[in-house]
């Protein structure tokens, strides 16, 4: 099965400030992960879309948008190759000319770590011509990330635009997932529905394929995995119908509906406040949840807002705070302190118990108008500036 789903393709750039913290943040994220479920763990959630789009908005990008792609894959490249020799995780290519020196990182990196470098190089480089050239669906790539542990294991997250349409498909790969190149590999193909397209590495497409390879004198591969969908909306702004209510509405309930005291495990996250448990709770869930969590993206968004205002300015002093939090929680998890990072991953579980006999209501909306007119209090910012505190009766609005 192939299907595609959308993502408005966005230009435009992501402002330093947030830039910085989401390198902060997602190489923490990532740390998290990598201690607690392995290094392999972090390639395999690379390679889901639902989940590398709920890393995104938590991390304060547009919750939809193509942007997601470059801005994750640029701040994890620089948060993670610093300390790569600890996390024992590579990530090499990127954006545009970043792609092409692709090649040389995986050699380097073989040349450390004595992988297979040739073999990297060219499954790195099979990946990139099946989405470009197996697959003609109208979109040219021009980002390729590969991401590598030193156990062999990889990842690959690539994406492709077409002008014409203002939308872009995000492709992805595991090694674990598929034994050819030429028959369904992928784990997922993140993007638009546009009409017929020309796929070869559809296991329908096998006597097409053979004949092609006959008249290359090479012989087809095998296998059989399925390609995923999701269908993403157009619309900027984020809606009710964007996120799962019930589970939006647990996380809030947890982190301004109850005394924190009340609870033995928030003993170790004494001083933080509502606006950051939200936070954090999320992060938490990001870090501990299982896939069936990640198929409502958008909610993740209520971490840390979004970079245009969606769905409120990014609160840069609660993101400050959560990223203080959590590294606090590792950096003590190491010298055998591991009592604030169980906190930590007890955020999860908590909103899933409220989550139970949550019933949701309808103040979705209030919600978002209410973060968007606190937003000054938690040093709100957007890409055009920060929020300044509304007159009384005055909504804060954007665009």
């Amino acid at each position: 099965m192939a299907s595609y789903a959308d993502m408005p393709l966005h230009y435009g750039h992501v402002p330093p400030w947030l830039a910085k913290r989401m390198s902060l943040l997602g190489g923490a994220i990532v740390e998290a992960v990598a201690t607690d479920y392995g290094k392999g763990e972090v390639i395999r959630r690379l390679s889901d879309p639902c989940w590398f789009q709920s890393l995104g908005c938590v991390l304060g990008m547009d919750w939809h948008s193509s942007g997601i792609t470059t801005s994750v894959m640029g701040a994890l490249k620089k948060a993670v190759n610093p300390r790569s020799r600890e996390l024992g995780i590579y990530i090499c290519g990127g954006k545009g000319r970043y792609s092409r020196e692709t090649p040389a990182e995986l050699m380097a990196i073989a040349a450390k770590t004595g992988l297979p470098g040739e073999q990297l190089v060219r499954s790195s480089k099979l990946t990139a011509k099946v989405d470009n050239t197996a697959i003609q669906d109208g979109f040219q790539l021009y980002l390729h990330s590969f991401i590598v542990s030193d156990e062999g294991e990889w990842a690959v997250v690539q994406q492709g635009m077409n002008d014409a349409s203002s939308m872009a498909r995000r492709y992805h790969w595991h090694s674990s997932a598929f034994d050819s190149y030429t028959e369904s590999p992928h784990t997922f193909i993140y993007g638009r529905s546009q009409g017929l397209i020309l796929n070869l590495t559809d296991k329908d497409a096998l006597p097409t394929q053979g004949g092609i390879l006959q008249l290359l004198n090479e012989k087809p591969a095998h296998l059989l995995p399925e390609i995923r969908n999701i269908i993403m909306p157009t619309h900027h702004d984020v809606r009710a119908e964007n996120v799962n209510l019930k589970r939006l509405g647990s996380v809030l309930a947890l982190a301004h509906d109850t005394r924190p005291a009340s609870f033995e495990s928030f003993l170790m996250l004494e001083g933080v406040g509502p606006r950051t448990l939200q936070s954090l709770t999320l992060v938490s869930e990001v870090i501990h949840g299982t896939p069936s969590r990640f198929e409502d993206p958008a909610r993740f968004s209520f971490a840390h807002g979004g970079k245009d205002g969606h769905p409120f300015p990014v609160p840069v002093n609660t993101y400050d705070e959560t990223i203080h939090t959590l590294r606090d929680a590792l950096e003590k998890a190491k010298v055998g302190m591991s009592e604030k990072r169980e906190a930590i991953r007890r955020l999860t579980q908590l909103a899933q118990d409220i989550e139970k006999d949550f019933v949701p209501n309808t103040n979705f909306d209030k919600v978002v108008a209410q973060e968007r007119r606190n937003s000054w209090q938690y040093g709100g910012r957007i890409v055009f500036g920060k929020a300044t505190k509304p007159k009384d009766g005055e909504q804060l609005t954007l665009f």
